[in-house]
Formats: C-alpha cells, structure tokens, sequence
C-alpha cells in the first residue's frame, strides 16, 4: 500500500507540474462529444498570437470591466469562478482558412455588464490581452449574442495556450475576433474604434461568411504587416 501511495502521489505530483503548459497530454480527459456533437480537440488550435503564449499568474489575476460605467469592477480568479456560468458548442473560424467546433463554459458578457451597469453613452465593447491585444465589439452586438469570456474548453480548464483565465468566445465572429488572456474589459463611446488587426485593414465587423474586401494585399492571413507585429490572432 505505500509503494502505491508512493506511486500515486508521483503521478499527481507529475500532473499538477504539468498542467499550466501542456495540452496535448491532458487529451485522455478532454470530451470530444458532446450530445451527439463531434468536437475538435485542443491541439487542433493553431498557435497565431502576436507575442506569443501568456503565462497569466492566477494569484495576481484581476479582470477588469470599465469605462463608461457606472460601477467599475475587478475580479479575481476565485470571484469570477463564483460568478453564473454556462455552456456552448462554438465553432472558430480563422480568417486562414482553419476552424475547430468546441464545448466552452465560461461567464454570459450580459452578468459582467450587468455589475457595471454601462452608461447611455457607452456603444463599444474594447477586450484587452496580457500581450498588449485589442479588439472590440458594438455593445448591442455582445449584448443581443449574450457573448461569453470562457474559462473552460472541451470540459478542461483552459489552457494557456487558448487565453487562461478567459477567453473571449466571439460567436459568428472571425476568430481574429476571439480575444485571449483578457484583463480589460473596457466600454466605449467610439463605434468607430480598430483594434490590433482591425487597424491594419481588417474588417471591423469581422462577420463570418461576410466580406473581405477589406483585407489588405499586404497583409494575407498569416503573414505580420511589419516585423514586429506578429501573425494575426486566429
């Protein structure tokens, strides 16, 4: 009996070191069906951030929702957990090309907004990543779509790889749309506002089967406008 306490306290001891960086190993737990529904996997993501994964420190992790609110909030990881959350298979769809269909959980947008209470000026979402990214969404958007920032993938907590702690789970969007490791949730007056790739000619509306007349020659999915910008966000 010890040498198997022993054993199992090695395994566990191997998974709890692993988990914040490792995704394909976890495959054995992750679902890939859900209510008769294939899913994609985890590993089928390609890895297309501007900077590179971010390692978010879940201790000092704090969302916050402000702007033109009336109550500006912060959340902590043990807060956010507390929150309401459902579920729903998605589907992202890359502007290159690629997509995978997933099972997300995560906390409905409307709940977060709610806490804040925007103001009648506020008509834009603007979502921030630890790497410096944006993008936004008109408010009615996010609203009317009950938009979720999702913590959990395929029944797994989300990895780092895919936006720990949430990602942004932008429905019938393009995935460049699909903010991840969010820190800022942030209300806007300006309609008009481009994030990251919407400034380098991205269609602002990023609506799927919409048009790409927008996109720039010389920025092709993929391909980084200029050497330090990095490849596009899905």
């Amino acid at each position: 009996m010890a040498a198997l306490a022993s054993g199992l306290m090695l395994v566990l001891g191997t998974v709890i070191a692993c988990e914040p960086t490792r995704v394909s190993a976890l495959a054995s737990v992750e679902i890939r069906d859900y209510q008769g529904e294939k899913l994609g996997s985890i590993d089928d993501f390609h890895d297309n951030s501007i900077a590179g994964t971010q390692v978010v420190d879940p201790v000092t992790y704090r969302l916050v929702v402000d702007g033109l609110v009336a109550h500006p909030a912060s959340y902590d990881l043990g807060q956010l957990s507390a929150l309401e959350h459902r579920e729903k298979v998605v589907e992202l769809i890359c502007i290159e090309g690629w997509r995978v269909k997933a099972l997300w959980e995560g906390i409905p947008t409307t709940r977060l907004l709610a806490d804040v209470e925007p103001l009648a000026s506020a008509n834009t979402v603007i979502f921030h990543g630890a790497d410096g990214y944006t993008t936004s969404l008109p408010l009615a958007t996010v609203v009317d779509r009950d938009l979720m920032v999702a913590d959990k993938i395929n029944g797994l907590t989300l990895p780092a790889e895919r936006g720990f702690p949430p990602q942004l789970v932008a429905e019938d969007k393009l995935g460049y749309k699909w903010a991840k490791w969010i820190v800022r949730i942030e209300l806007g007056g300006d309609p008009s506002y481009r994030g990251t790739w919407e400034s380098q000619g991205y269609p602002n509306d990023a609506e799927v089967g919409g048009s790409r007349r927008e996109v720039p020659g010389d920025v092709a999915p993929g391909t980084p406008p200029a050497p330090s910008r990095g490849k596009i966000v899905d």
